[in-house]
C-alpha cells in the first residue's frame, strides 16, 4: 500500500504542519506523481506559489541570456519541470479538466521551443549573420509540429514531432556565410539538442525529427519548394495524416501557415477520398503487428481500442470529405469530432459517446506519465502503482477502473471496425465472380440470368466489350484489384434492381468513366451501401445516370448521411452557394466551379427524394427555383465584384434580377432555363466612380452581360444554367437591362396581353440590399395587373394565344398526351390561372400575391373565384402532372405518357375549369386534343 506521507517525508512542510487542507492537497499530488515531489524538493520555492493560488496562474518563461548560453539547458529544463508539475497540481486536484490539461502542455512545448530557438537565433546571427532571400528578405527557420502538439493535445511527458522548414533558398550575410540549407539544418540540430540532451537535470523535451521526408536519412531542413515537390512526387498516406495536423510553432508563424495552405491539395483531395482507408489499413495493420510482436495489448495508445483508433477514425472521415468541406480542416481530436458532429459526418450521439472515451484514455494517459515522468502507454503491472493511478483517477480499486476502461476501449474498436469493415472482400455470389475474372473471351453468361438479367446476350456483350476496352496499362495494380471486387458486386446489384437491363449499361458507363480516379472506386469498393444506391438510382434515372457519369463527384451523395434527411430550404441553399463563392477566393473560374459542384450536389439531392418519394413534385421544383435564386445572387455578387474592379461603383443605384415563367412561378425543373429580366433605378446622368467610368446604362448593361456570361460558362462541373432574356420589354430587340421607369411606361401602355399573362409569376429571384426597388417593382406589378379589363377581350386574347402556342408546340396524339402542351395540360392550368388573375384582381388585390400554381389555385378558392371542388380537382390534376412530368425528366423521357385513366381524370378537370370559365383552348392539330 503506498503511503504519501512517506513520499512527503522528503519535503520540508514545517510551516503546513497545521494546514490540513494543504496537506490533503500533497497528499493527493504525492500519491498521482512522484516527479511532482521530486521537483517540489529541488525547487522549494515552487510549493508555496502553488499554495497560494493553485496554479493558476502559469510560471514565467525563462530569459536565456546571450552572454550565458552554458545556462540555457539548465534554465529550461527547471522551467519545464515546474510548469509541468503546475500542471500536475491543477489536473489530479480537479481544478483543470483533461483538455486544459493537454491545452497547457502543448502551450510548454510552445514556450520551450520559441525561447530556446529565439535564443539560438540571435547566437547565428551573431556568428554567420541572417540568411537572406534573393530579394535580399530575411528568412528565418520554420518549426512545424506534428502529432499531438500539431492539434495542441500533447500529452503530459510525450516527445515533440517537429519538421524544419524555410521559405526559400539564399545564404547568409555575416562574416561566416552559410547556405540556406546548411544554415538552419545546423540550427535546427541545436535546437533539438538543448531541448532534447538529457543532463543532471534531466531533459526539456525529446525531440523527434524523424517525420521529415525520408526520415532520419533525409535533410534535416527542406525549402517550402523542396518540400513541396516531394510530396506531389512521393507523398505518402502515412504523411498525409501526419500533416493533417501540421502547425507551425516556433519561428514564421506567418510563412509556415501560407505553406500549410499550398499543402492543403496534399493532405485533403479535391473530391471525395475513401483511398484514405486503404492508407488507414495499411498503418493500423503495421501497429497492430507491433502490438502483437511486443506483447501490447495493454497499451491504451496503440493497443486494441486505444487513442489511435479514435484518432485514426477522425482524421479518416477529414481526409474523405475534407477537400469538398473546409469546415472539416481542423487539427486538434477534441476540435475535429465537434465539426464531424455538426457536419453531421458522425451521429451526434456516437461522436459525444467517442469524446468521452477519447477524454477517459487521455486522462488516464497523463496520470500513467506523470507518475515519474515517463513516455509510457502501458497499464502497470505491480499492484502499488496500479492502487495509486486507480484511486486519484476516482476509482476505488484497479479492477473497478479497469471495467470502465475495457467498455470505452470496446465501444472505440466497435467504431473502427465498422469505418474499416464497410469494404467487401469478395462478393457473395462465386459464380458472377468466376464470370467476371474469365473475360473478355471465357466467363459463363449464364451467371447473368441467374443474376437476375433478362437480355443476357446483350449484357454479356456489353460486359465483354467493357472488358476489351480496358488498356492493360491503364490500371494500377491496386485499383485493378479494386475493379475486380467491385464488378462482381455491381454485376449482382443491377441484377437485383428494377430494370437490371437498363442500369447494367448506365452502370458501365460510369465505371468508364472513373477507372482513373482511383478515389471514386474507393468509394463503391469501400461502400456497399453507395453502390447499392447507386445501382437503384440508375436503373430508374437517365439524368442521374449522365450527371454521375459526367460529374463522378456526386457519388458522395448517395453515401452522405445528410442527403437522406431534410433537404435544405431556400436559407440554407443561399448559405451553401456563398460559401462554394468565398471558398473560390475571388477566382472566377474556381469559384464557378465551385458553385457548379454545389449547384449539382443541391440538385442531386432533390432528384434523389424525389425518387425515392420523399416529397411531392410541387415541393421539389420549388425547391429546385431556391437554388436558381440562391446561384443567382452568388453569381451577381462574382460579376459585381469584377465589375466594381475595373470601373467603379455606381453610388445609391439599385439592381434586382426578376425571375419569370417556371423560376418566378417557383415550378422549376430539372434542367430548365432560367427567364431572367434585368432591373436598375440609377440615374442616367450618373458615372461609376472608378479609373475607366461608365455611365449608369453602361454600367448595367455590363454587369448584366456578365451575369449571363458567367451563368451560362462551361466549367469542369458543367454550366450553371442557360438564361434567357427574351421576356424584356421589347424582346430581343430591347436593351438588356432596363430601367424601372421605363419598365413601368412599357407594362402600362406598350405590353400585350400574353407579357401581362407572364407578369403573374414573375417576381425578384434578386432583390436589391435595401429592398426599395424590389418594393417598387411589386407596385408597378400590382399595378399592371389590377387593371380592369375587358373582360371578352382579355378571354379572346388569351385563347388566341394559348391556340397559337399549342399548334407549334403539342407533340401528343390519340395514344401519348403531352403533359406539358397538350389539351388539359399544365400550360392549359397556367394560362387559366393567369387569365382569372387578369380578369379578377381588380376587385380582389390579394390574388396578385402567389405565384406558385398551387398557392394560387388556394387563392382563387378562397377568393370564390373557383368552387372548392374545381379547386381541389384542379390541385390534384397538377400533381398528377407534375409528378408524371418530373419522372419523365428524370428518365430523360419526352414528356408524354400513355392516356391512361388517372392522365385522363386530370386533364378532364382542367378542361373542364377552362370551358366553365370561358376558356376553350380545343382548337387543336388533329389527334392532339
Amino acid at each position: 500500500m503506498f503511503d504519501p506521507d512517506a513520499a512527503l517525508a522528503t519535503l520540508d512542510l514545517t510551516t503546513l504542519a497545521s494546514d490540513a487542507a494543504a496537506l490533503a492537497k500533497l497528499r493527493a499530488v504525492a500519491t498521482a506523481s512522484d516527479f511532482a515531489i521530486e521537483t517540489c524538493r529541488r525547487q522549494p520555492g515552487m510549493l508555496q506559489a502553488l499554495l497560494r493560488d493553485d496554479g493558476a496562474v502559469p510560471f514565467p518563461a525563462p530569459i536565456l541570456a546571450a552572454d550565458d548560453a552554458g545556462s540555457w539547458p539548465s534554465l529550461l529544463r527547471r522551467y519545464r519541470q515546474a510548469e509541468s508539475t503546475r500542471l500536475i497540481w491543477r489536473d489530479v486536484l480537479g481544478l483543470d479538466r483533461v483538455e486544459d490539461t493537454l491545452h497547457g502542455s502543448s502551450v510548454l512545448a510552445e514556450t520551450c521551443l520559441t525561447t530556446a530557438l529565439a535564443a539560438l537565433e540571435s547566437a547565428f546571427t551573431e556568428r554567420h549573420g541572417q540568411v537572406r532571400a534573393v530579394d535580399g528578405s530575411v528568412q528565418r527557420l520554420v518549426v512545424f509540429a506534428l502529432g499531438k502538439l500539431g492539434g495542441g493535445e500533447l500529452n503530459f511527458s510525450s516527445d515533440i514531432d517537429i519538421v524544419y522548414a524555410y521559405a526559400e533558398e539564399g545564404s547568409s550575410d555575416g562574416v561566416r556565410p552559410l547556405e540556406a540549407e546548411q544554415y538552419f539544418a545546423r540550427l535546427g540540430q541545436q535546437l533539438a539538442k538543448l531541448l532534447d540532451e538529457v543532463t543532471a537535470e534531466g531533459f526539456s523535451h525529446r525531440v523527434d525529427l524523424r517525420l521529415r521526408p525520408y526520415g532520419s536519412a533525409g535533410r534535416v531542413a527542406w525549402s517550402f519548394a523542396a518540400l513541396e515537390q516531394y510530396f506531389q512526387r512521393e507523398g505518402r498516406d502515412w504523411e498525409r495524416y501526419a500533416w493533417q495536423k501540421a502547425r507551425p510553432v516556433a519561428g514564421d508563424l506567418a510563412a509556415g501557415e501560407a505553406f500549410l495552405r499550398t499543402l492543403r491539395p496534399f493532405v485533403y483531395r479535391r473530391y471525395l477520398d475513401f483511398g484514405a482507408l486503404e492508407g488507414l489499413r495499411g498503418m493500423k495493420a503495421m501497429i497492430t503487428a507491433e502490438v502483437e510482436r511486443r506483447e501490447m495489448q495493454d497499451d491504451i495508445k496503440r493497443g486494441p481500442g486505444g487513442i489511435r483508433e479514435i484518432e485514426f477514425l477522425a482524421q479518416a472521415l477529414q481526409l474523405i470529405r475534407g477537400g469538398r468541406e473546409p469546415e472539416l480542416q481542423t487539427r486538434g481530436l477534441l476540435a475535429s469530432l465537434e465539426v464531424l458532429i455538426a457536419q453531421r459526418q458522425i451521429e451526434a450521439q456516437t461522436g459525444m459517446a467517442l469524446r468521452d472515451d477519447y477524454l477517459f484514455l487521455r486522462r488516464l494517459e497523463n496520470r500513467l506519465q506523470m507518475l515519474r515522468d515517463a513516455q509510457t502507454y502501458r497499464l502497470p503491472d505491480n499492484d502499488e502503482d496500479r492502487g495509486r493511478i486507480a484511486t486519484t483517477m476516482g476509482f476505488g480499486d484497479w479492477p473497478a477502473l479497469l471495467v470502465e476502461l475495457d467498455a470505452h476501449r470496446a465501444h472505440v474498436s466497435v467504431e473502427f471496425a465498422e469505418l474499416l469493415g464497410g469494404r467487401r472482400e469478395e462478393d457473395g455470389d462465386g459464380e458472377l465472380q468466376a464470370y467476371w475474372l474469365g473475360l473478355p473471351e471465357g466467363g459463363e453468361s449464364v451467371a447473368l440470368a441467374n443474376a437476375g438479367y433478362a437480355d443476357v446476350e446483350a449484357a454479356d456483350h456489353q460486359l465483354r466489350q467493357f472488358v476489351r476496352g480496358l488498356a492493360p496499362t491503364a490500371l494500377s495494380d491496386a485499383a485493378r484489384s479494386r475493379l475486380d471486387r467491385l464488378m462482381p458486386a455491381l454485376l449482382a446489384a443491377s441484377g437485383r434492381a428494377l430494370q437490371p437491363d437498363v442500369a447494367l449499361p448506365r452502370a458501365l458507363s460510369l465505371v468508364q468513366n472513373v477507372l482513373k480516379r482511383s478515389n471514386y472506386l474507393a468509394l463503391l469498393d469501400e461502400q456497399p451501401q453507395a453502390l447499392e444506391r447507386l445501382v437503384d438510382a440508375l436503373s430508374r434515372s437517365a439524368l442521374l445516370g449522365e450527371r454521375l457519369a459526367a460529374y463522378p463527384v456526386l457519388l458522395d451523395e448517395l453515401l452522405d448521411r445528410r442527403a437522406a434527411g431534410e433537404l435544405a430550404d431556400a436559407a440554407a441553399m443561399r448559405a451553401s452557394c456563398l460559401r462554394a463563392l468565398a471558398q473560390g477566393d475571388g477566382d472566377v473560374e474556381s469559384s464557378l466551379a465551385l458553385l457548379n459542384e454545389t449547384r449539382q450536389a443541391l440538385s442531386f439531392r432533390i432528384a434523389l427524394a424525389v425518387l425515392d418519394g420523399q416529397q411531392s413534385a410541387s415541393a421539389s421544383t420549388q425547391q429546385l427555383a431556391w437554388l436558381a435564386d440562391a446561384v443567382v445572387e452568388a453569381v451577381v455578387r462574382l460579376a459585381r465584384s469584377g465589375l466594381v474592379e475595373s470601373h467603379g461603383e455606381i453610388s445609391g443605384a439599385r439592381f434586382v434580377v426578376l425571375g419569370y415563367g417556371s423560376v418566378g412561378g417557383e415550378e422549376l425543373g430539372f434542367g430548365s432555363d432560367l427567364d431572367l429580366v434585368f432591373l436598375h433605378d440609377g440615374d442616367p446622368a450618373a458615372q461609376s466612380d472608378g479609373a475607366r467610368p461608365l455611365d449608369a446604362a453602361r454600367w448595367f448593361a455590363r454587369l448584366a452581360q456578365r451575369i449571363v456570361s458567367l451563368l451560362q460558362t462551361p466549367t469542369r462541373a458543367g454550366r450553371l444554367y442557360d438564361v434567357d432574356v427574351r421576356l424584356r420589354p421589347d424582346g430581343a430587340s430591347g436593351l438588356l437591362v432596363t430601367s424601372l421607369a421605363a419598365y413601368a411606361d412599357y407594362q402600362r401602355e406598350r405590353a400585350w396581353t400574353w407579357e401581362h399573362q407572364a407578369l403573374v409569376r414573375a417576381r425578384c429571384a434578386l432583390a436589391d440590399d435595401t429592398g426599395l426597388l424590389a418594393t417598387a417593382f411589386e407596385g408597378v406589378r400590382d399595378e399592371v395587373l389590377r387593371r380592369s379589363r375587358d373582360p371578352a377581350l382579355l378571354l379572346k386574347e388569351v385563347v388566341d394565344m394559348r391556340q397559337r402556342m399549342r399548334r407549334e408546340l403539342d407533340r401528343g396524339d390519340a395514344q401519348w398526351f403531352d403533359l406539358k402542351q397538350g389539351a388539359g395540360g399544365l400550360v392549359d392550368l397556367e394560362f387559366l390561372l393567369q387569365a382569372l388573375v387578369l380578369r379578377h384582381a381588380h376587385l380582389q388585390p390579394l390574388l396578385c400575391g402567389p405565384r406558385r400554381s398551387v398557392d394560387l389555385i388556394a387563392a382563387f378558392s378562397e377568393a370564390g373565384v373557383l368552387s372548392t371542388e374545381s379547386a381541389e380537382d384542379l390541385l390534384h390534376a397538377h400533381a398528377t402532372l407534375s409528378s408524371l412530368g418530373l419522372a419523365c425528366t428524370l428518365d430523360r423521357r419526352p414528356r408524354r405518357v400513355h392516356r391512361d385513366d388517372e392522365v385522363e381524370k386530370a386533364r378532364e378537370a382542367i378542361r373542364a375549369t377552362c370551358k366553365a370559365h370561358g376558356l376553350d383552348f380545343s382548337a387543336a392539330p388533329a389527334g392532339a386534343g
